[in-house]
């Protein structure tokens, strides 16, 4: 089997980093690019560092040509400042990113979004990770599959006090059988089953759910 180029979008947070550190490992990839803001700390034979203005990025198209994308962009509303930030990053970037990579015919794509994402919701941020689902369906990719994780358990470093303790609640109510479906999830069998699904999920559109994560994986 020849081996993949993989392009990273998102890869200085929890679930990028994560993927990052696994694609470079992993034996069915030659090459991954990742494309950022600011270059990681992160060095690797294998890796090829993109930095990028989001707000320009019909400027990058060129550099957006591989087999896999992997997008795992995001942030929070406290962090972006305001609604409409908020959702360039988590639409407008990852949606304008994502059809790039379809017209230069890129075949798969994996994007991380979240549990309860549903265009009609409610709560903002729900309504746009379901917004960019929808739109992401239409996108001319040969394989989709869109990750919808409950909690994340990120890397120790980037763990604030009130994460910390959220989680371990969560796993509290978890072992009275409450909430399981939004048990807390490593960001690390996150990646995992991200990757595994582009090596076995090869046609259509196939959404993952919290309690379809949690199986094992052949990587």
């Amino acid at each position: 089997m020849n081996k993949q180029h993989a392009l990273v979008l998102g890869a200085t947070g929890a679930t990028g980093r994560e993927l990052v550190k696994q694609l470079v490992a992993h034996p069915a990839f030659a090459s991954v690019s990742i494309f950022v803001r600011k270059k990681p700390a992160l060095e690797h034979q294998k890796l090829k560092v993109h930095e990028i203005d989001f707000s320009k990025l019909n400027s990058y198209k060129n550099l957006v040509v591989g087999d896999v994308l992997f997008s795992a962009l995001g942030t929070t509303l406290k962090v972006a400042g305001s609604k409409a930030n908020q959702y360039k990053v988590d639409y407008t970037y990852q949606y304008e990113f994502a059809k790039m990579a379809s017209e230069n015919g890129v075949n798969h794509y994996a994007l991380v979004s979240s549990t309860g994402a549903n265009k009609d919701s409610c709560f903002f941020y729900l309504k746009t990770k379901g917004a960019l689902e929808e739109e992401i369906k239409k996108l001319s990719f040969t394989a989709i599959q869109i990750f919808q994780p409950p909690t994340l358990i990120r890397q120790a470093d980037l763990l604030r006090p009130t994460e910390k303790r959220g989680i371990r609640m969560l796993k509290i109510l978890n072992r009275f059988g409450i909430l399981r479906s939004q048990k807390p999830l490593s960001v690390t069998v996150l990646a995992k089953k991200m990757i595994d699904g582009t090596q076995h999920n090869t046609q259509d559109i196939t959404i993952f759910q919290p309690k379809d994560i949690e199986e094992e994986t052949s990587f």
